[in-house]
């Protein structure tokens, strides 16, 4: 993880499916683990996701509230 990833949480969309359109920030937990039990996509918006995954499960979203703010 690189400090900037957090920043790209809060301002990168989900580019397709279900959720399209809404911050990767802001996606639900079943989704993110669902993403985690089949497979997160190649590339950035994987390593995001996978990111992301991880700051939920571990009950760490409160770090992206002062970057929401920006």
């Amino acid at each position: 993880m690189q400090a900037e990833d957090l920043q790209l949480l809060v301002e990168r969309q989900m580019p397709y499916g279900k959720y399209k359109g809404r911050l990767l920030a802001d996606l639900p937990g079943h989704y993110l683990g669902w993403f985690a039990r089949e497979g997160f996509p190649k590339g950035e918006l994987g390593r995001l996701l996978a990111l992301m995954y991880e700051l939920d499960h571990n009950a760490l979203t409160g770090l992206l509230e002062p970057l929401r703010r920006r």
